[in-house]
């Protein structure tokens, strides 16, 4: 693993992070839509583009590897915040993927206090992440009152409900981990 943590794939983590308060400005502030669309479809590139380039040329990071999950986390819980306040999403759908993360979150902090490393993402788990994030700028797009809206509705929702379903599974698969971990036990994820 390379330690350095001056290198693309990092920039993108951080380009990403920076896109969290852009976001919130110009959905809440100015609601410029298609520009905030525009950021999550970044945010969207930069998540995919960041852990290729990193494997690719060698330059995994610790950072990376702690701050591309968190980030990831953050960017879904603003969208969902935004989604809640402009009224996007069933509120229900909020509370299970926020619910999600938080006890995965009690879990991490449970495994850290034994002395174990924290959750591993997996590729079901990155699939989760990626469906939500191309999710989200089709349901933001959605709002709008055309024809362009009805098509983005349609794909929207079809990347939210394959991402919600992957998201809870992963994230059972996650709890089981950690706890058969801490009880010194693995379980081989499916």
């Amino acid at each position: 693993m390379n330690s350095s943590l001056l290198s693309i794939p990092n920039a993108l983590t951080f380009l990403r992070f920076l896109g969290i308060p852009l976001f919130v400005y110009l959905t809440l502030s100015i609601e410029a839509d298609g520009w905030a669309i525009v950021v999550l479809a970044i945010g969207g590139a930069t998540d995919y583009f960041d852990g290729k380039l990193a494997r690719a040329w060698n330059q995994t990071s610790r950072f990376g590897e702690l701050a591309d999950p968190a980030i990831d986390r953050l960017y879904i819980l603003t969208i969902l915040i935004v989604f809640l306040i402009r009224d996007i999403v069933p509120v229900w759908i909020i509370v299970l993927l926020i619910a999600r993360d938080l006890i995965l979150a009690l879990i991490t902090l449970m495994m850290k206090s034994k002395g174990l490393a924290p959750f591993t993402v997996t590729y079901l788990g990155k699939a989760a992440t990626f469906n939500l994030m191309y999710a989200f700028p089709f349901l933001l797009l959605a709002k709008s009152d055309s024809s362009l809206g009805t098509i983005a509705f349609v794909l929207g929702w079809s990347f939210a409900i394959w991402g919600i379903a992957l998201y809870i599974a992963t994230g059972i698969s996650y709890g089981r981990e950690g706890f058969s971990q801490m009880r010194g036990t693995r379980v081989i994820n499916s």
